[in-house]
């Protein structure tokens, strides 16, 4: 018989209740386990504990930068294949560039992002849990793997409607918010809103004229 390590793939799955039975949803959980002496976490990402003794893969973060962007790579492994959040913050950005701005969410069980107008673009894709999109007037129920356009100036709500936190990862075009913002809860968001100190930095708010202008970009 031979001894070679198994690699195994658990499909993406989750569990909602229906009655008194379960049926699995899809979510974007996604677990490699390689079955040697003991069991390694895939690339280099941390592991924890989800519900229902799932062990997932989350994502390490780094500080983002303040300054504008230096023109290289940046990377984030598994963003639509594991739940990314290791601490469940409401909100925290990843990266902030000249036209736009990577922000990753987590809406707790029973919470909503709440009623906004954004004077920017924003396309929502959705990692993990069920919620209900509410934008321009209609609604529609999103899972994981669900994609949600919202054009500056559109009325919206997302709300969570699933047993588990409603995750995501959000890009603003321009950005939205200060590069370094983390937010532990939606009323921390809140406060900083109000309080007028969540705000992005002028360079992501320049015209490409500008930019072209003053050397940041260069066609070629």
């Amino acid at each position: 018989m031979s001894t070679a390590p198994i690699r195994r793939l658990i499909s993406p799955i989750s569990v909602r209740r229906l009655g008194s039975g379960l049926s699995p949803t899809r979510t974007a959980i996604s677990t490699h386990i390689r079955q040697q002496q003991h069991q390694q976490p895939a690339r280099t990402l941390s592991t924890t504990l989800a519900p229902r003794n799932v062990t997932i893969n989350t994502m390490p973060f780094t500080t983002p930068s303040s300054d504008p962007p230096q023109h290289s790579m940046q990377y984030f492994p598994s963003m639509t294949t594991a739940l990314p959040s290791e601490s469940g913050e409401f909100r925290r950005v990843l990266w902030t560039g000249l036209y736009s701005q990577v922000v990753l969410m987590t809406i707790p069980v029973g919470g909503d992002i709440g009623e906004e107008i954004h004077t920017v673009d924003q396309a929502l894709t959705f990692t993990s849990g069920i919620g209900l999109a509410q934008v321009g007037g209609k609604e529609q129920e999103i899972r994981a793997g669900d994609m949600v356009v919202v054009p500056a100036g559109t009325k919206h709500q997302f709300l969570n409607k699933g047993p588990t936190p409603l995750m995501l990862y959000t890009v603003y075009s321009p950005a939205e918010h200060k590069p370094t913002t983390v937010h532990k809860t939606k009323e921390d968001g809140d406060r900083e809103e109000e309080a007028g100190i969540d705000e992005p930095p002028a360079w992501s708010q320049r015209s490409k004229r500008q930019n072209e202008d003053e050397g940041w970009v260069k066609a070629g």
